[in-house]
């Protein structure tokens, strides 16, 4: 005789509302940005007073045009060790990564965990047609799981 452990299960009902987790549910909104005629030495001086590692790059219309980070700053200031140069006037535009992989805010949370798994990004700018919407990172997925109901998943 088998005896099933897993106890009383709900079973869900014809009219059980599916869960729709969406990467804007999860997104942050409130990010910091920069402009593509930012100098290098601004970026450092914001990421290393904020603690973080890069932000997206926008022009005065809200579109995303670029990605800085703490390692496209790291060009410029070797390139101060040659030129024996302590400031870093080099503008954004010369040193971020213009072609950036984005995700749309609608993508469900399942969609975008995979696309973090495929493609090895640890982060991702949200945009809709071309304007940053917000960001969204791998620990931003996976604090939306234990909000899931198992069975309602879609």
């Amino acid at each position: 005789m088998v005896k099933s452990f897993q106890g009383v299960r709900e079973v869900p009902s014809k009219n059980a509302e599916k869960q729709n987790f969406l990467v804007k549910d999860f997104m942050i909104v409130n990010l910091i940005t920069f402009h593509p005629d930012d100098t290098i030495d601004h970026v450092i001086d914001v990421l290393t007073k904020k603690k973080i590692s890069g932000g997206p790059v926008v022009d005065s219309h809200g579109k995303l045009v670029g990605m800085i980070s703490e390692g496209d700053c790291l060009k410029e200031i070797i390139k101060g060790q040659y030129t024996n140069t302590p400031k870093f006037p080099a503008p954004v535009f010369e040193l971020m990564t213009a072609d950036v992989i984005t995700m749309d805010p609608d993508l469900t949370i399942f969609d975008a965990a995979q696309k973090f798994l495929s493609l090895r990004i640890r982060r991702f700018p949200v945009v809709k047609d071309g304007k940053l919407m917000g960001q969204i990172s791998v620990s931003d997925v996976v604090r939306a799981i234990p909000k899931l109901k198992a069975s309602t998943w879609r």
